[in-house]
Formats: structure tokens, C-alpha cells, sequence
């Protein structure tokens, strides 16, 4: 690799990247901590280095001591792990100053794992992306030795979704009629077809989906596992679609697959949910009130994104109203051992430890043995669990309800994604 050509890949995008209009995201970043972004595919993770390397330039550091690279780019077509350091040699020899790197779509390059901890090692500030299809979240801590920080990167939120379309929430966006309008036309959009960065402002969503669907299922799960079985796999994720409010064993799952004529066992099923977990395609949410196996074996799944559950179903308002608030709860507390829902003589949708909070979603409350189902619930969670907050989130309505001397709060989910 010539150094002529690693100057032009540098100088380019020092004109590039200022050039990015970025929707400001809530990610904080330490000063003396290493990055590394792992989430579904599309979710914004090249653009999350954008917008940390604009943060420094407006904080005064310079191009000087700043290095993005993105390994996507043809003229660095053929580059291997030697000439990781070439792009070292050839900053200092611009600038003559240690840059904070910036390494985009880093698993092109073969053995990059050991450039990366040397880099650390070295006291280099390092932020890192690359594609699941390479590189799994599930691997990288090992891969890299614990030198850097996993930042979980998911689709937009419902307020990083409004600033994408140029909304602003103001305190009086709720009570003016043609402000809250528009909220809710736009809130009815992210509900359905979910939050990717790039289908934001697209019209043709539901193709947009499609694609990235398509480019997971295919790319990051069936190819980097090597699965000839693709039927089976279409098959249970469309099982998991149409079973997302329920927990599922994986006999049931088996089984569900072996009825359409296919033969695959049990272990193979765990390996695909394990696949499409490390994908980030879906998240398991176990039963807190559940023996051990039972919550290995028996959890509730969810999709990633409203948009990508919401092509495989017809009548899917419920689903998509439980399955956004899910990612929203996982988006904020974690994936692993945050968010559980309780199924012992009761059923609980949802219950934070950290926040002793406890959920139930319910489309509507109009009939009143539902209001009285979904109550019953969260008062009897409380005799069994620490509960400080006790909420139902619906589609459309808002009360506070008070049994039993416990206070239930009734949210509409679009203000509740506000809050």
C-alpha cells in the first residue's frame, strides 16, 4: 500500500465528514475510554463516529490529531494487517502528532483484532466499527481482551426519529392541535415501520426494510454460519414474529419446524436463536419468576426493530405496540439480565429490578374485564416482588388509577417514549 494513496484516503475525508449532517444521539463518551459500536446492521454505527469526530473538532482538537478511516473505501482494496500501521507512519508524517483513530468497517482487514489491542496497549484513544456479518458482539470482549467499551447501537428512538424529520418538541407540542397532529402522524409511522436511520425520511419504507432484512437474514445469519437450511430459518423467525408476546420453548419452536416438513433438531433451533441473537435480529427476555432452565429455555423473543417484526404480520398492532416497548426497556437498561417478565400464577409483561418497576401493555382498557385482568396483575406482582412504580402502557390512553392503595399509571405509549 502507497503512502500517497493513504494521504488521499485521509485528506478526502477530512472534507467529508464535516460535511455529514448528524442527528445528535445520546451516546456519552469518556475521554480516556476505547470504542467498539455493535448493533443490527443499519442502525447508525458509522454515523455515531461522525458525530464524536465533529464533537472534537468543535472542542478545538484538529484533523491534526484526528485519524478516520473507512475500510469500505476501493483505493484501500488489497490492504492487509502490515499496512495498518503504514496508516500510523503516514499520519505522523503529515502531522507529527499521536491521533485519536476513528476505524470504520475494520473487519476487512484480516488479523485486525491484534492491531486493535496493540493500539490500546499503546494509549491510543481507538473507536471501532464493523459489520455483524465479521464480527459479533458475542466475540469481541474476548477478541480484544477487555481493552475496549461495547456502546450497544440501536435503530432511532421516538425523539431521535422526530429530530431526523426536523420535529421539535416544545412544552406546548402536546396541547397545540396542529403540533400534537403531527406528532402522531409521525409517532404512527415510527410505530409501524420502526426506526433505521435511513428509512427515516424515506417514503418507500416497507422496501427499504425488506432489504436490510434480507442483507441480515441472509448475510450476517445464514452465510456466516453457513446454513443450507434457509427454509427452516424463514420459518422460525416468522414462528418468533407471530409469537412475540408469548414465551416459546425451543421443543416448541422444533416442533413448529418439523410440521412444515422439515427435519432439524432441537440443538440446531438454539444455534439459529443464538445466531439471530448475536445479529442483533432478536433479544430473549426471560421469566424472573422461572427455574433456571426454565428461563434459558422458555423466554419471550422480541425483534429489534418494529419496521423488520412488522413485515411478517397481517393484524399486528399489539404485537408492535409490546414489542416497541421491549426494545425501549432493552435500549435503556441492557440486554443481558435487566428486563424480565413474570409468569408464575400471573402474568407480568415487564419488570425492571433496577428501577422495581413493573409493566403491562395493553392495546386499550375500554372493556372492563381487560381493565381489571391487566390491574389484578401488577397488584399481585407487588405482593411478591419490590415494586415502587407500576404502569400500563396503551396505545391511545391515560389514566391514573389508584387500588388497593397502589397507584397505576396509565400512559399512552407515544408520550411515554417522551418522557
Amino acid at each position: 500500500m502507497e503512502k500517497e494513496i493513504l494521504k488521499s484516503v485521509i485528506a478526502d475525508n477530512q472534507i467529508e465528514i464535516p460535511r455529514h449532517q448528524i442527528v445528535s444521539r445520546d451516546f456519552h463518551f469518556e475521554e480516556f475510554g476505547n470504542y467498539v459500536f455493535v448493533g443490527i446492521r443499519r442502525a447508525g454505527k458509522s454515523y455515531l463516529l461522525y458525530q464524536r469526530i465533529q464533537q472534537l473538532l468543535k472542542e478545538g482538537i484538529g484533523w491534526d490529531e484526528i485519524l478516520y478511516v473507512n475500510f469500505e473505501d476501493e483505493r484501500l482494496e488489497g490492504m492487509d494487517t502490515k499496512d495498518l500501521n503504514l496508516l500510523l507512519e503516514t499520519h505522523i508524517e503529515m502531522y507529527g502528532k499521536r491521533p485519536t483513530l476513528f476505524l470504520d468497517e475494520i473487519q476487512n482487514i484480516s488479523g485486525w483484532e491484534k492491531f486493535a489491542r496493540r493500539l490500546a496497549d499503546a494509549k491510543y484513544r481507538v473507536y471501532i466499527t464493523g459489520s455483524n456479518a465479521k464480527m459479533l458482539s458475542s466475540e469481541i470482549q474476548t477478541t480484544l481482551g477487555g481493552r475496549y467499551i461495547n456502546v450497544n447501537v440501536y435503530p432511532y428512538g421516538f425523539i431521535e426519529y422526530l429530530s431526523a424529520n426536523q420535529i421539535v418538541i416544545t412544552p406546548n407540542t402536546l396541547y397545540a392541535t396542529e403540533s400534537r397532529a403531527i406528532l402522531l402522524r409521525y409517532f404512527d409511522d415510527f410505530f409501524h415501520f420502526g426506526g433505521f436511520p435511513e428509512g427515516a425520511a424515506l417514503n418507500a419504507k416497507r422496501d427499504y426494510l425488506s432489504s436490510v432484512y434480507q442483507k441480515i437474514y441472509l448475510g450476517d445469519i445464514a452465510t456466516r454460519h453457513a446454513i443450507t437450511n434457509t427454509f427452516a430459518l424463514r420459518v422460525l423467525f416468522k414462528k418468533l414474529a407471530e409469537s412475540v408476546m408469548q414465551p416459546i420453548s425451543f421443543s416448541r419452536l422444533t416442533n413448529i419446524i418439523a410440521s412444515t416438513g422439515v427435519k432439524v433438531g432441537k440443538v440446531t433451533v438454539i444455534n439459529y436463536l443464538e445466531y439471530a441473537k448475536d445479529a442483533w435480529l432478536l433479544t430473549p427476555v426471560q421469566n424472573i419468576a422461572g427455574k433456571l432452565v426454565e428461563k434459558e429455555t422458555t423466554p419471550k423473543y422480541y425483534f429489534t426493530d418494529n419496521g423488520i417484526l412488522n413485515l411478517f404480520l397481517l393484524d399486528a398492532e399489539t404485537s408492535l405496540l409490546e414489542n416497541l416497548v421491549a426494545i425501549t426497556l432493552l435500549r435503556k437498561y441492557g440486554r443481558e439480565n435487566s428486563v424480565f417478565y413474570y409468569r408464575k400464577n400471573i402474568e407480568v409483561d415487564f419488570y425492571i429490578p433496577e428501577e422495581e418497576t413493573a409493566i403491562q401493555v395493553c392495546y386499550n382498557l375500554s372493556d372492563a374485564e381487560t381493565l381489571k385482568r391487566e390491574t389484578k396483575a401488577l397488584i399481585g406482582l407487588g405482593k411478591v416482588l419490590p415494586c415502587k412504580k407500576l404502569l400500563v402502557i396503551t396505545r391511545n390512553e391515560e389514566s391514573v388509577l389508584t387500588l388497593n392503595g397502589m397507584v397505576i399509571n396509565v400512559v399512552p405509549v407515544w408520550k411515554w417514549l417522551l418522557q
